[in-house]
């Protein structure tokens, strides 16, 4: 079992996220922009954080961005899931950080998937 840390303003995928991800045997906590998933993964490090990029307050890029600056979260697993899928949005998500990027539409079993493979490489 892993805690994983879910933001997206959207609360349906939130919501389809954290049913799939707990299924699994995880714990999950949701929040719903960037600054509220900096504030949680600081309160209590999470295994792996799954981010959207546009978010309000903060985006998924600064978040990253500001978790990478952070001694405590700088190696700290982050799939981004976002509808953005350009391949320059590609590319400014993996400079930010990200360790693997999931464009949305999303299969869930796709994500799960990921998720595991991302907790596997970082024990």
């Amino acid at each position: 079992m892993a805690r994983i840390l879910v933001a997206d303003d959207d609360v349906d995928i939130r919501e389809l996220v954290e049913f799939k991800l707990s299924t699994l045997g995880h714990e999950i906590t949701t929040v719903s922009d960037g600054a509220q998933a900096v504030a949680a993964a600081k309160a209590d490090r999470p295994d792996l954080a799954v981010l959207d990029v546009m978010m309000p307050v903060t985006s998924g890029l600064e978040a990253i961005r500001q978790m990478r600056a952070d001694p405590d979260l700088a190696d700290l697993p982050v799939i981004l899931l976002t509808a953005r899928a350009q391949e320059s949005d590609v590319e400014s998500g993996f400079d930010s950080g990200a360790d693997d990027y999931i464009t949305k539409p999303f299969s869930p079993r796709e994500l799960a998937a990921r998720v595991e493979a991302l907790l596997e490489r970082s024990r």
